[in-house]
């Protein structure tokens, strides 16, 4: 699954052959470490001929927008979780902030300087999935990523993204602020570009049940409670997370397999 090509065999895995005999040249010592490390490489698989094939890992785009923090650190659990599955690679950009500089300050948001990326719209064509995070606000998404599902005309347009599994992790204030309602009605944006939806479910088991305890998430997805934003998320939280992440991994695995 290539760009959102649905089916079609994506460029990006193409694959690179190294023969047994070239690897045992006594010239070609390069060769030789590709064939070397290739049993603890899961990038690498051996062919019938004793070849090495290099296998470019797949990548999920974490793509998120994160006010106070919250957002963002479910977004590196998440990473962690799709790091987890072999052949599959997490990867975190932000989208561009719409406030002003005077705005944030009056608002306490804190600077963003950990190095994560601003995504561009071309760039989301390269993702083999991708989970999109974001707080609520009444009910929606925040108006970040709103503008920035507005700036991907050009890809609607073509339908660059067609095929590409893609999901949503929240943040809500309160109990009742939108845990469900944000990612449901975020689903539109997936649908006009043909996108496939992937919920979790209650695939986290147990944790899902228990109510002893304040938890954020839902079927459609991760999700913290930030209260007025001074509360820290719950490990329950963070694990939720990382389980999304580790699913989403797993069915974008899934797809890859069967084109």
């Amino acid at each position: 699954m290539g760009k959102g090509g649905g089916c079609v065999p994506s460029k990006k895995r193409a694959t690179k052959t190294v023969s047994a005999q070239d690897a045992t040249d006594p010239g070609r010592n390069d060769l030789v470490r590709v064939q070397s490390q290739a049993l603890n490489d899961d990038r690498t698989t051996p062919s019938q001929d004793g070849a090495v094939q290099a296998v470019k890992r797949l990548r999920i785009f974490i793509v998120f927008y994160s006010m106070y923090g919250h957002v963002e650190l479910m977004a590196r659990r998440i990473k962690n979780g799709v790091d987890s599955i072999n052949g599959v690679e997490g990867v975190l950009y932000r989208v561009p902030e719409t406030l002003s500089k005077e705005v944030l300050y009056h608002m306490k948001v804190p600077d963003k300087n950990d190095g994560v990326p601003l995504i561009s719209v071309e760039s989301l064509v390269e993702a083999d999935g991708l989970l999109f995070g974001f707080p609520t606000r009444y009910g929606c998404m925040a108006a970040q990523m709103k503008a920035f599902f507005d700036s991907t005309e050009k890809l609607w347009v073509e339908q660059k993204l067609a095929g590409v599994p893609a999901g949503f992790f929240v943040s809500t204030g309160t109990q009742g602020g939108g845990q469900e309602t944000t990612a449901w009605t975020a689903i539109t944006q997936l649908v006009h570009h043909g996108m496939l939806y992937v919920p979790i479910g209650y695939t986290f088991g147990a944790e899902m049940f228990k109510m002893d305890s304040l938890r954020g998430g839902s079927p459609y997805g991760a999700g913290v409670f930030s209260g007025d934003g001074t509360r820290e998320p719950s490990e329950t939280e963070l694990s939720l997370a990382e389980h999304h992440g580790k699913y989403m991994a797993e069915i974008v695995k899934r797809f890859s397999l069967q084109n």
